[in-house]
């Protein structure tokens, strides 16, 4: 995809994640709450599999994982664990086919990005993916190549939607610093070269054609730049870890028509403020940078802080709809 290409996206959607282990329910209020941005909703309860690496990895071509004590381990073959996250993920899209019957407008898919697959994926020897730049390269390959399966699967099961992809990279940052441990605890991997992890990513991003990829993080000091220059269309982000420190890269982000995916409301039980609050921030961010008012609508998407896999299944509920609210707020009072 070229990293000039321009998307418009819906003012509000969720990132990932909800609670419990009823896929039909999950799809249920996921496209109830957003009539123009649903997504397929992931339900780590379910356990090993569900979970954010297991599901990702039941996407990988050639390529095979299984749970150990320690976490996911590359395996010769498909196992029990890798034929439970496929189940499971067509359960999901069974669910999904069901209740968006018809549907035609955005749909956004999410997957684990290759350097938090890296960081979390273990070899046989026990140490992460990310220690061999080899091993990297064979799992960002296998990724792309489900990850053109997948999306191609979502296309037949609802023809009528665009397809937006989300790469969740929440190690991303720590891959760039060298901050990822040993399987000792001990020590850390080195940092990967800049340039390694934007080419990575640009490979994968490419795996959509020419469709829309945002990539989520929901760590601190999200690389902004970086995520452009690899050909995301939108950075999701939790909003209350910006700095001022971010501001530039921002700036530089909206100018260019990288889309914000700003996460403003808590992904965990707690008092949702008034609608208008909750996007208070980004208002002041706006002023802060300079930016037109009238560009918050075409610029920002509302969404939760991350995923809401901790949360109620009542606050789930709450949360996605007070993201569609804040959304209205920021269009009809920009100022």
């Amino acid at each position: 995809m070229s990293e000039n290409t321009q998307f418009t996206f819906p003012g509000a959607t969720g990132v990932g994640s909800m609670p419990g282990s009823d896929a039909r329910e999950a799809a249920k209020t996921v496209a109830g709450s957003f009539e123009d941005f649903p997504f397929l909703p992931e339900l780590p309860a379910r356990g090993p599999g569900a979970d954010m690496i297991g599901r990702t990895a039941g996407m990988l071509v050639e390529l095979y994982a299984r749970v150990e004590p320690s976490g996911w381990r590359v395996g010769d073959r498909p196992g029990r664990d890798t034929k439970r996250a496929r189940s499971w993920l067509g359960e999901d899209l069974d669910a999904l086919e069901e209740f968006t019957q018809g549907y035609e407008g955005d749909l956004k898919v999410q997957a684990v990005g290759p350097w938090t697959l890296a960081a979390a994926l273990e070899l046989r020897n026990g140490e992460a993916a990310l220690s061999d730049p080899g091993a990297c390269r064979d799992l960002a390959a296998s990724l792309a190549e489900g990850l053109r399966l997948h999306l191609a699967e979502v296309r037949r099961r609802v023809p009528g939607a665009r397809i937006v992809l989300q790469l969740d990279e929440p190690s991303l940052t720590a891959v760039l610093r060298g901050q990822v441990r040993t399987a000792s605890g001990y020590r850390t991997h080195r940092a990967v070269d800049r340039q390694v992890v934007e080419a990575t990513l640009r490979d994968v991003v490419g795996a959509h054609g020419d469709g829309p990829v945002i990539v989520h993080s929901c760590a601190p000091d999200v690389p902004f730049a970086l995520l452009r220059r690899a050909g995301a269309a939108g950075v999701s982000f939790d909003f209350s870890l910006l700095t001022e420190r971010d501001d530039d890269a921002i700036g530089e982000a909206v100018e260019g028509g990288t889309r914000l995916f700003a996460g403003v409301v808590p992904g965990t039980d707690g008092p949702l403020s008034d609608p208008a609050g909750s996007v208070m921030g980004v208002r002041t961010l706006w002023r802060r940078l300079g930016l037109r008012p009238q560009l918050l609508a075409e610029a920002v998407t509302v969404t939760p802080a991350c995923g809401l896999a901790g949360a109620s299944p009542a606050y789930a509920r709450q949360a996605l709809a007070h993201c569609v609210r804040a959304a209205r707020s920021l269009a009809d009072n920009p100022e």
